[in-house]
């Protein structure tokens, strides 16, 4: 109960301040469960993104399920996914009734917090260089993986990097004497892992069945979300498109107020995902809320519960090592190109955002300040500097 309650504060006070999208949150996680609290090692915690990132759904919040998982089992990782994610459902179900974000970014806040995440990822990548790209070919794997994602803005090429990475890494490394893989504390089975695959695919049957033969709002809300959740690569922004096709042309929701819940989304915290809650909350109210908000993360609980403790068997073989030699370094790749596009052009306009970044930066390095006075310090920032 003790190590149940600790997660749910550590992930709700995540939940309240990881402003700056996917890529941020995984550096907020980095500094909060690797650095700080020492939950995870940094090789464990590379794995689990590098898997994260490779499945389907929302990869940070896949990530916060994992940890909670290795940390508290089942009940944990439910417990992480509530903490990380109830801030953001509740702004978001409030808006749908008229909370206006809107004021928020006329305050500056959200410019201020915007340089914050450019900080916090940066200081989670030089770390995360340092030791998983430490030699000539890993870096090279990483600097490549780099430059495709910048080059070719598609979401399939992350899932390219990786695999390539994986050969590649197979290639150089598969006769050379690597340290063994850090497995996670799990308990969960292969035959459980095989029930929730079983699971994700049924219902991703089951459910357009169910929604052609009633009239179920409800079915049909389950159906639209689940799905978008379980067939969607690259994260909260590239849902957003797959969840216009599913509401806007039936009816549901009216683009006007489809625009204004994405304006909402973006200025909260926590996962792009539960822009769900606004979108479930305007169709049907709360019980509209909790539907698609189930719904769009179902998918990504049940893949993690099933692949993880797979991908933990097989990356203990030595073949399988020297992949992941190659596939953490393209982590590492991937996560710059995000540093770069979107955080840092959509956080740094001018050399006074820089500089401002700089300075967080060496109080987060050099002078170790925490993360979340690094948060205060920028949402104090965005007041004075940012503010209208």
């Amino acid at each position: 109960m003790k190590t149940w309650l600790e997660i749910f504060l550590v992930s709700l006070r995540l939940g309240l301040t990881s402003f700056g999208g996917p890529v941020a949150h995984l550096g907020y996680f980095k500094e909060e469960y690797v650095n700080r609290r020492k939950w995870l090692t940094e090789k464990q915690y590379v794995d689990l993104v590098a898997l994260c990132q490779f499945l389907p759904g929302p990869a940070s919040s896949q990530v916060g399920m994992g940890i909670g998982l290795a940390r508290g089992g089942i009940t944990g990782s439910l417990i992480s996914f509530i903490g990380f994610t109830t801030p953001s459902i509740l702004l978001l179900m409030a808006a749908a009734v008229g909370f206006q974000q809107q004021g928020l970014i006329d305050l500056g806040i959200i410019d201020g917090l915007k340089i914050v995440a450019v900080a916090i990822v940066a200081h989670a990548l030089l770390g995360m260089g340092k030791n998983l790209a430490p030699d000539n070919q890993r870096a090279s794997i990483a600097v490549l993986g780099f430059a495709l994602v910048l080059l070719v803005p598609a979401v399939w090429i992350q899932v390219l990097v990786i695999v390539t990475a994986g050969l590649i890494g197979w290639w150089i490394y598969r006769n050379k004497e690597l340290p063994k893989a850090e497995s996670l504390p799990l308990t969960l089975s292969i035959k459980f892992s095989a029930v929730c695959l079983s699971l994700f695919g049924g219902l991703l049957a089951i459910l357009p069945a169910l929604r052609a033969l009633t009239d179920s709002l409800h079915i049909q809300l389950a159906d639209s979300f689940y799905r978008a959740g379980a067939l969607v690569f690259g994260g909260g922004h590239v849902v957003l498109p797959l969840l216009e096709r599913e509401v806007v042309p039936t009816g549901l929701i009216s683009e006007s107020d489809f625009l204004a819940g994405y304006g909402a989304a973006q200025a909260v915290p926590g996962p792009l995902f539960t822009f769900a809650s606004y979108l479930g909350m305007v169709i049907d109210g709360a019980p509209g809320a909790i539907t698609a908000t189930v719904a769009i993360f179902t998918p990504a609980f049940l893949l993690l519960l099933g692949v993880l403790p797979l991908w933990l068997k097989i990356q203990q073989a030595p073949g399988m090592r020297a992949a992941a030699a190659g596939i953490n370094a393209a982590v590492v790749g991937i996560l710059a190109a995000a540093l770069y596009s979107p955080v840092f052009t959509s956080a740094v306009g001018n050399g006074a955002d820089l500089a401002f970044a700089a300075v967080l930066f060496m109080l987060l390095v050099y002078w170790k300040r925490p993360a979340w006075l690094i948060v205060i310090l920028g949402i104090i920032g965005g007041l004075l500097f940012y503010g209208v």
